[in-house]
Order: structure tokens, then sequence, then C-alpha cells
């Protein structure tokens, strides 16, 4: 079974606990390495006492210092570095008269402070304490900006889930209109059971779009079968003017893309082959698997580009427009977006994303 190594993050999560955690284990490898440099040089029960009282004197002073460094923390940059050295520089002189005094008491019994020795412990306390302090204002400073980095990236993710909402939801106001204008179609004809059955397709339709976040995923199965109900709907005024073939590769049927992403692409299919041509047009879905990509494409048997009023805004259409940019809030610049002219006739549009199965944010149901 394999192990998860906490990550720093975690590791600090409980900050109070991650502080004594630290700073025991910092003074207690400290007072470890001095007991054995004393006993590496011959010292004896005297270099002891001094260490042990020196250890407990920088424990008790660092546990001031945080205090004051917690209220500096949150005050403008010159505050922290004034605040800052001031604090050390009261420290290390109160730290240094303690080692001095101790160091007079125990090896010579008397009650002074030496000035060289005052000195020369000055020096490695100053070195101990700022050593300290950096290590410090290091941690904090980087869990400040972690937590900044974590609420941008939470904002980043709002901005997109909500771009990603108003482009769906500018989908069914556009598909609803138009498949609206159809069913009253066919009520003028007088055609009241397809009129009906449409309907009721439309119904089944709407429920899948309406129940599903917007800024949910599918698979690539699902999306298949959204297609086919919504192409059911149009076959209903179409009949056999509209064809439809669908070709997936089973090894990228639980690839994951946005909801509803192919609709506008078959509905432009269906406004610039099948209306405009007497005999109708077939309309194909292809996904395969390219690489470490999944490839999508949806093509036609219609005019192409080469009628230029047959197809003048094609790339310029809401829905086309609605596609690029919901591929680039999903994918950024991991994706690619083609149109043209198929070399076998007709008009074709490729799409390539990553090939991701997982859930990625909200699954449509």
């Amino acid at each position: 079974m394999s192990r998860q190594t906490p990550s720093p993050a975690a590791f600090f999560d409980d900050k109070n606990r991650a502080f004594w955690m630290l700073q025991g284990a910092g003074w207690t490898g400290y007072l470890l390495l001095r007991i054995a440099s004393g006993i590496a040089n011959g010292l004896g029960l005297a270099f002891l006492i001094q260490v042990l009282v020196s250890a407990a004197t920088g424990y008790s002073m660092t546990l001031v210092m945080a205090a004051v460094y917690r209220w500096l923390i949150r005050k403008s940059p010159l505050i922290i570095w004034t605040g800052s050295l001031g604090t050390v520089v009261i420290a290390v002189g109160a730290y240094s008269t303690i080692d001095a005094w101790v160091y007079t008491m125990v090896n010579e019994g008397r009650n002074v402070i030496e000035v060289d020795l005052f000195l020369g412990s000055a020096v490695l306390n100053a070195l101990l304490l700022g050593a300290w302090s950096a290590l410090y204002y290091s941690i904090n400073f980087f869990l400040i900006a972690e937590r900044q980095t974590l609420q941008l990236l939470k904002l980043e993710a709002t901005a997109s889930s909500a771009q990603l909402a108003m482009l769906r939801y500018q989908l069914n106001p556009h598909f609803l209109f138009n498949t609206l204008n159809s069913i009253s179609t066919l009520v003028l004809l007088k055609q009241n059971d397809r009129a009906n059955a449409m309907l009721g397709r439309l119904s089944s339709f709407l429920r899948y779009t309406l129940v599903n976040e917007p800024e949910a995923q599918v698979t690539i199965e699902q999306e298949v079968e959204t297609l086919k109900l919504y192409l059911d709907i149009e076959k209903m005024r179409f009949e056999e003017r509209l064809q439809s073939r669908f070709d997936i590769d089973p090894r990228v049927t639980k690839a994951r893309l946005p909801s509803l992403l192919l609709q506008p692409l078959v509905e432009n299919a269906i406004k610039y082959a099948v209306s405009t041509q007497e005999e109708g047009a077939e309309i194909a879905v292809s996904a395969r698997l390219s690489g470490e990509r999944v490839q999508i494409v949806v093509s036609d048997t219609g005019p192409g580009l080469n009628d230029a009023a047959v197809r003048p805004s094609y790339s310029t259409g809401v829905g086309i427009t609605n596609i690029r940019d919901r591929l680039t809030q999903a994918y950024g610049p991991g994706h690619r977006f083609d149109s043209g002219n198929s070399p076998q006739g007709g008009f074709a549009v490729t799409i390539e994303i990553p090939m991701v199965v997982e859930v990625q944010q909200l699954e449509a149901a």
C-alpha cells in the first residue's frame, strides 16, 4: 500500500500546533548540538549548566519575539522592518546579558557581567535570533502567499463557472426559438400530430438541459445521446431530408466535455446544409482517440463555403462564437477548433480536446 507524504500546507493547517512543534524541535536540536560540542571538547558540568540555561533563555525569548511578530506582521512593511530590527536588538541584549552573567556565576562565582563576555555572546545570539526571525517570517509569508493564491484560484474558478453558465444559458433561448418556430410551422400546415410529437421530444430535451448545471461536463456518450434526441426533434420537420450518422470510438465514450457543446454545430449544419437543399443532407458526428487527445468532427454533405450566399456568416453566428468561447474557458490554449470545407464535400468542424475521464467540477445528470 502506498503512503501519501503530507504536504507543507497540510502540516501548517493548524498553525498553533506547527509553531510549537517547530519551536520545540529547533531549540532541542540547538541544545543537543551545544552539548555534543562541549563533550567533544572535554568541557565539564559547568558548561552543561550554561548550555541548559542558554537554551531555556533562548526558547523563552523567542516566545516573546513571536508574540511581537504576530502583531507586527499585520502592519506596513516599514513598521515590520523597524519593529523587527528593534525587537531583535533588545532580545539580543537581554539574551547576551543573561549568558554573560550565568558564565561568571557558574565559573567564577561572581555576580558581575563582563563586557568581553557580553560582546562575544552578542555575536552568537544575534546570528541565532536573526536566523530564527528570518525563519519565522519566511514561514508566515509563505502561508500568507499560499492563502492568497488559493483565494485567487477560487475567484478565478468562480468567474470561469459564471462565464460557462452565461455561455450555456445563451444557447437555451437560441435553440428554443428555432424549435418553437418549427412547431409553429407544423401547426400552420395543420400537421397537429407531428407538432404534438415534436413538443413531446422538445419537453424531453429541455428537461435534460434544465436539470443539469450549465457548467457541468458530460461524457461523449451522453453528448451523443443528447444529439440524437435533438435530431429526433428536427427529423419531425425535415423527414427524409435529414440523415444522421454517428461514428464513435469506444475508447472515447467516457471522455468528458462541456455539456451541449456539439448541439450548435448540428444546428448550424441543419440550417445551412439540410434546409438549403431540396434533397437535404447527411450530418455525421465522429469521435476518435488521437494520441492523448480526443478528436471530434461534425460534418455535413451540404454546399460548404463554395457559395457565399449559402453560408455567409457561419463563423460569426452565435453558436460558433459560443463554442469557441466555451472551449477557451474550459481548456484555454489546450484545445483546437478548425472549420472549413471537407475534402469529401460539404462542411466540417474539427475539435480537439484533452482526453479527460475524471469528473471535472460538476457532472451532468
